[in-house]
């Protein structure tokens, strides 16, 4: 966490309201190759980007970190903070299919549907952070004056530790609940797009 030091600029910027936190997204990608459903599956076991906090690989990660910028406004015998702002850099790693000359229209299908549905699981992480960091930003900037900018700090470093916490639960319950419906979600994202062929609204695949 960075703490700006007080300054009499800080008293001014206290009066305008906090924006809403930012977020910095970028994609990068890693490629799989294969022509059929275990060949896809087991290249996006090879070759998926590697999360530390389960030691495996996975299909699609966000890579996330978070920079806290607090302001203090200092006055005589006292110390408030006055702007805090989280900044979020996302990188989201998303698999990119180069599929055989001849796929079948099946697993082009598949991969589309599949490859959606791992980007916006992905990008809800994204959204997730970005919520809990406007939560951080008005919690700090909801405290009342300390004693001393010490204080002030001190007392900062408890609420991000409080509010990451709630981040963190957030995103695990995230991960708990699309682990438990993934099959029957992509079922139904299948079925939905092959009814959206039927109806002339999606283009149909060659060969289907």
């Amino acid at each position: 966490m960075k703490l700006i030091l007080p300054a009499i600029l800080l008293s001014a910027l206290a009066c305008v309201p906090a924006r809403a936190a930012d977020v910095i997204k970028t994609y990068d990608y890693f490629t799989v190759r294969g022509g059929t459903y275990d060949e896809l599956q087991n290249q996006l076991s090879k070759h998926g980007p590697m999360l530390k906090s389960t030691g495996s690989r996975h299909p699609g990660i966000t890579r996330m970190t978070f920079k806290t910028y607090i302001g203090y406004a200092e006055s005589a015998g006292s110390c408030r903070i006055a702007t805090a702002k989280v900044v979020v850099r996302a990188t989201v790693i998303l698999p990119r299919w180069k599929p055989p000359r001849k796929a079948p229209a099946d697993l082009r299908l598949f991969w589309d549907t599949l490859s959606a549905d791992i980007k916006r699981h992905e990008d809800r992480h994204v959204e997730i952070a970005k919520t809990y960091a406007g939560k951080l930003e008005k919690a700090l900037t909801a405290t009342y004056g300390y004693g001393d900018c010490n204080a002030a700090a001190e007392d900062a470093r408890r609420i991000t530790a409080r509010v990451f916490a709630e981040r963190d639960r957030a995103q695990n319950d995230f991960d708990r609940v699309e682990l438990v419906n993934f099959e029957s979600r992509i079922v139904r994202l299948l079925r939905y797009r092959l009814q959206q062929m039927a109806d002339g609204r999606l283009p149909v695949y060659p060969g289907m």
